[in-house]
């Protein structure tokens, strides 16, 4: 090392024969500092610039190494400093105690020059290493909360305001950002596009291709009237854009003015609808290829009719593939079985429940322990 990057040992051993032993054998590479006591080992520790490493005696009189090891790492701003125990207990307890209390290393004495050394070397080589990674890990923290930010603002601020219609939406990513999409596209006062989509895999990639979608859909804005069209749409923006990701997507037209919907789906789990009239749900599957792997891939569009009193679900296959411990999924049969009994919950309460329904299935806190994001779109029909 080159004196401009010496680093700052601090050395305890209340032996001056042995502070002058590792003193002589590393004085010319680093910086020293002595301590001849634990207490005073303390007080010297706590002074900055902080040691880049710690040589620390185990027998000392009055406080021995292994209880100023321990204080030294139940203090927060020192407790990442390496400590290397200097000692001439051989016997495996020992050892195994000291690594308990948290040193990284051991020397032995009576010492050796290379050995002093090399240890010493590796361990701040070690720490630098560290220290590296964490703050590449910051940096790349600090890069996703932002990502998150950018994601949240692509999707919609508020829900919007249909006479006859009272919608719920929520979104739960896995992670810091997500892959989940959901939008709408407001034609009138009566009429209403409705976007769910979910991009195969996780993380940032997963996000990147969500957020071509805002864009996309707003594209296919001029015959929103269509499903089959805006998916075909859709799919001819993404085809080419990437390699090895897919989306399934669902979309829904409501009129409220002629109580009807078209739908069309790519690859998506099916439409749920309550129909009070029957008392009983009805899947609306129309499904055509996943978006972005061909081009000309058609969609077909199923058109249903409503009442008030009627509930429609979308969402994404997190819901599904929740799982409980003994890894079994939710699953489509417990969600209708769910909807089935509280399908006379108003939107935003029949969401929550949901949730809370897929927390106690899952027995993990809400939003924890999530093995893909969470896309849910409730809307009730009411009388306009």
């Amino acid at each position: 090392m080159i004196a401009a990057e010496k680093k700052l040992l601090l050395v305890v051993d209340d032996a001056p024969a042995n502070l002058h032993v590792v003193r002589s054998i590393l004085k010319d590479e680093f910086k020293i500092r002595v301590a001849t006591s634990g207490a005073k080992a303390l007080d010297l520790v706590r002074a900055k610039p902080y040691p880049d490493l710690i040589l620390l005696d185990i027998t000392m009189p009055e406080m021995d190494g292994y209880e100023v090891c321990g204080l030294l790492k139940a203090t927060p701003e020192i407790r990442d400093i390496p400590v290397i125990f200097l000692t001439g207990k051989t016997e495996t307890e020992d050892e195994t105690k000291g690594f308990e209390v948290g040193a990284v290393d051991y020397i032995h004495k009576p010492f050796s020059p290379a050995v002093v050394k090399a240890r010493v070397h590796t361990h701040l080589v070690l720490r630098e290493a560290r220290e590296q990674l964490a703050r590449q890990l910051l940096d790349i923290n600090n890069e996703l909360e932002m990502a998150r930010e950018i994601q949240l603002s692509i999707l919609p601020h508020e829900i919007p305001k249909i006479g006859g219609l009272a919608i719920a939406a929520r979104y739960i990513p896995m992670s810091l950002v997500a892959g989940d999409f959901y939008d709408f596209v407001i034609v009138d006062e009566k009429r209403l596009g409705i976007l769910v989509a979910d991009v195969s895999g996780h993380g940032l990639p997963a996000a990147l291709i969500a957020s071509m979608l805002k864009v996309a859909l707003a594209a296919q804005s001029p015959h929103a009237f269509d499903p089959g069209r805006v998916l075909s749409g859709l799919n001819q923006t993404l085809c080419g854009n990437f390699r090895n990701h897919f989306v399934t997507a669902a979309y829904a037209f409501v009129d409220t003015e002629k109580n009807s919907i078209k739908y069309a789906g790519a690859g998506h789990p099916p439409l749920l609808l309550w129909r009070e009239s029957s008392m009983g749900i009805t899947e609306v599957l129309e499904n055509g290829l996943l978006l972005g792997l061909f081009p000309d891939a058609p969609y077909s569009v199923a058109e249903v009719y409503v009442e008030p009193g009627d509930k429609l679900v979308l969402y994404t296959d997190g819901i599904l593939e929740t799982r409980s411990p003994s890894k079994e999924e939710f699953g489509t049969d417990l969600f209708k079985v769910f909807l089935e009994s509280k399908h006379n919950l108003k939107a935003d309460e029949f969401a929550e429940s949901l949730l809370d329904e897929l927390t106690v299935w899952s027995e993990n806190r809400k939003g924890d322990g999530q093995e893909d994001d969470i896309t849910l779109l409730v809307i009730d029909f009411q009388n306009s």
